[in-house]
């Protein structure tokens, strides 16, 4: 009877432990997923700022809710600087143009990177060199006498690691992580940031939320349609405003007085942190250039490289986590055919942060009339956005219903929910995608190909199900060698003509 009872309290702690688990998942939040139709859109949301542009698809629509994700394009132009700020849920960013510098504050860590005043020994050598002998050797010992008790090396800057980023880079950025960026290229600097918001460290809702540390940021998301809680968001705005605080940074929430206080600083100094009398929005343009700490560009190779050697993902320290990966040169290539094109997997045995984040990424790069081999994925949802070129799209649902057909050219983006089958083939102009996934080890099936479902099938099975001899079961299962990119002959207009 005893051994019984404590069996019953053990299922019981069990039962409850996992409904706590769901309540918290992704998969029992309120996400609408029986979808009729998905669109390839267009942003629904622009800001103009005095250095660029911050472009917003509606995460109101049904696509989004399925899925729990946000997605914005931000375009910051040369000499441009995005603000700092910080997100209530994990960002997944590619850059689809340009170069420029990110800083990523990571909680905790240090600030490895830093700039000091020469040491006596090094000013004396300078002295000696310029001929100043001994008459250098006083004017140094002097200054040394005047800093009374401070250090030799004297501070000038000091601050955690900004990353250089280029076209074809994925950035992981986790929940709360402040990020900067800005553009030293010769070219605007193009971003599209997914942020998920059902994540699991998002303990929210599924509002995605922007906490600017400057500046007067501007609302960054379409503000139709939305819900009670974004209603209320926006009647605290109107309160906000009508006690006089315009401005919409982190600190203007602050008494100005505490502020001070809390930073060993003056009272004008806190009301500049606050934005009180700056109505610059998100990204703002840079008098002069950008002036921090970076190593030469071959030494970061070498210790690129000495930190590739022995690494299992295991050992590595949060703070040294590698948060970027390029992704977009051929040589990265996971799959690739000279006839189809290629892709490439970003996932959590190759990026382990991406393991945290519980997030990943596909980089697509297909030639003209090319196939995407119909699959589904296993375990995530897939948002895709074009980078280049166009393509035909099918999304077919579990009613074998078509909920897309259409197509989609550069700049667009669609959703595709889980287990849900797509279809891609790429028009004359081909077809160049970035696809994030809502699973850290996102999974493919796919319908043709080497490694479909049909080739792991018998023939009698196929033969039976299909109503078909057992000869064009064989040729259904062996008529493509190819695994995943699939070579075609046929153009888009000689399938119309023929259809």
């Amino acid at each position: 009877m005893a051994r019984s009872l404590a069996l019953s309290l053990c299922l019981l702690v069990l039962f409850h432990g996992c409904s706590a688990y769901r309540q918290q998942s992704p998969s029992s939040q309120q996400n609408e997923c029986m979808l009729n139709q998905i669109q390839a859109r267009e942003p629904d949301n622009r800001i103009e700022t005095e250095a660029g542009r911050i472009e917003s698809w509606d995460y109101n629509q049904d696509d989004f809710q399925c899925a729990g994700v946000a997605v914005q394009r931000i375009t910051v132009e040369r000499n441009g600087l995005h603000l700092p700020f910080y997100t209530n849920s994990p960002r997944l960013l590619y850059v689809v143009q340009g170069r420029g510098q990110l800083g990523m504050v990571i909680p905790g860590c240090p600030e490895t990177f830093e700039e000091t005043e020469q040491s006596y020994e090094e000013q004396l050598q300078g002295s000696q060199q310029q001929g100043q002998g001994q008459q250098g050797r006083q004017q140094i010992g002097r200054r040394q006498g005047q800093q009374g008790q401070q250090e030799s090396f004297e501070q000038l800057d000091r601050h955690q690691k900004v990353r250089p980023v280029k076209e074809g880079d994925v950035i992981a950025v986790p929940a709360g992580v402040t990020t900067w960026s800005y553009n030293d290229g010769d070219q605007s600097l193009v971003f599209v940031c997914l942020q998920d918001t059902s994540n699991l460290h998002n303990q929210l809702d599924q509002i995605p939320r922007r906490f600017y540390l400057a500046g007067n940021p501007q609302d960054e998301f379409t503000q139709q349609g939305q819900s009670r809680h974004s209603i209320a968001r926006q009647q605290g705005k109107i309160r906000h405003q009508q006690q006089g605080n315009n401005n919409n940074n982190v600190f203007a929430g602050f008494d100005t007085r505490l502020l001070a206080d809390a930073l060993n600083i003056d009272q004008q100094t806190a009301q500049q942190l606050q934005g009180q009398n700056d109505n610059r929005p998100q990204i703002v343009r840079v008098q002069g250039r950008l002036d921090f700490v970076q190593p030469p560009e071959s030494m970061r190779e070498e210790r690129q490289q000495q930190g590739r050697q022995g690494q299992n993902g295991f050992e590595e320290v949060f703070c040294h986590m590698k948060m970027k990966q390029n992704i977009g040169k051929p040589s990265m290539a996971d799959v690739f055919s000279p006839q189809a094109g290629r892709i490439s997997v970003l996932n959590g045995l190759s990026m382990p942060v991406l393991r945290h984040l519980r997030l990943s990424a596909e980089r697509g790069f297909f030639y003209n009339n090319a196939i995407y081999s119909p699959h589904w994925n296993l375990n995530a949802h897939e948002v895709y956005y074009v980078i280049r070129g166009s393509a035909r799209v099918q999304v077919v649902n579990d009613n074998g219903e078509t909920i897309l057909d259409d197509q989609v050219r550069q700049g667009q983006l669609f959703i595709v929910p889980q287990n849900h089958a797509v279809l891609q083939k790429a028009m004359s102009n081909g077809y160049e995608y970035i696809a994030f996934k809502t699973q850290d080890n996102a999974i493919i099936n796919t319908l043709a190909g080497r490694t479909s479902v049909l080739r792991a099938l018998p023939d009698v099975v196929l033969a039976n199900a299909y109503q078909m001899d057992r000869q064009q079961a064989r040729n259904l299962k062996y008529n493509r060698q190819e695994t995943v990119a699939l070579s075609s002959s046929r153009s888009f207009q000689s399938e119309r003509a023929s259809a």
